[in-house]
């Protein structure tokens, strides 16, 4: 530790660097919130680093230093709208409910209010991811891959969780569970009801959670 200059205390190392990795975070949001912001209105081609790093206040070769291009900044966007928007991240809650969880309905209803939480997050982002896809875009076709692949795992992961509590119908699969799942966190499905249809998200979680009801639980004649 230094000298005081002026007779104030000095500064600590470890509060400047606080302060750094402070001002770095909140950098990053703002540079993610942008980007999202931009891609979503001017859709992904017609994007540009430079724009993202004018709206945040940023250099571009911190963009490129923190994200590694438009790819990274995608990728980026959308594992942060898994994440959800009530607090703990939406798969850590998922989790806790599914080990808690006394009633197979209720499980249900709960996944279908995480559906109506990240879908509006989420979908967007991978209907621009999609698109970016569809038109040639050979790191957009990469992450569209990546990104089916890893919630499929997760769907998986959750289908092998709720059968091993007895809640499903006992002639079901963990694939076939799965699949369920798969389909209704599906930005399509979202894109058909909300975007096209003007259903709220809170309508679409339920319907969704009713939709898994249907199609999991034993039926109540046995």
């Amino acid at each position: 530790m230094g000298p005081a200059v002026n007779g104030a205390p000095p500064r600590s190392r470890g509060y400047d660097a606080r302060r750094r990795q402070e001002a770095a975070e909140e950098s990053r949001k703002r540079v993610l919130a942008e980007s999202r912001a931009l891609f979503l209105a001017k859709g992904y081609g017609r994007t540009t680093i430079a724009a993202i790093s004018h709206a945040a206040g940023v250099s571009k070769e911190s963009v490129y230093k923190g994200f590694g291009g438009k790819p990274g900044l995608v990728r980026a966007i959308y594992e942060q709208s898994l994440l959800g928007s009530g607090g703990p991240p939406a798969e850590e809650r998922s989790d806790r409910a599914q080990a808690t969880a006394v009633d197979a309905r209720e499980l249900l209803e709960q996944f279908g209010r995480f559906i109506s939480e990240v879908s509006p997050l989420g979908s967007p982002v991978y209907l621009l991811i999609r698109d970016a896809a569809s038109s040639g875009d050979q790191d957009m076709a990469a992450l569209l891959r990546h990104v089916d692949d890893e919630r499929y795992r997760r769907m998986l992961h959750n289908a092998h969780q709720v059968l091993k509590r007895g809640f499903l119908r006992p002639d079901l699969t963990a694939e076939e569970v799965a699949d369920v799942f798969f389909m209704s966190t599906s930005a399509e499905l979202y894109e058909t009801l909300v975007l096209k249809r003007g259903w709220s998200a809170e309508r679409f979680g339920t319907f969704m959670a009713r939709t898994l009801a249907a199609n999991l639980l034993p039926s109540a004649g046995g």
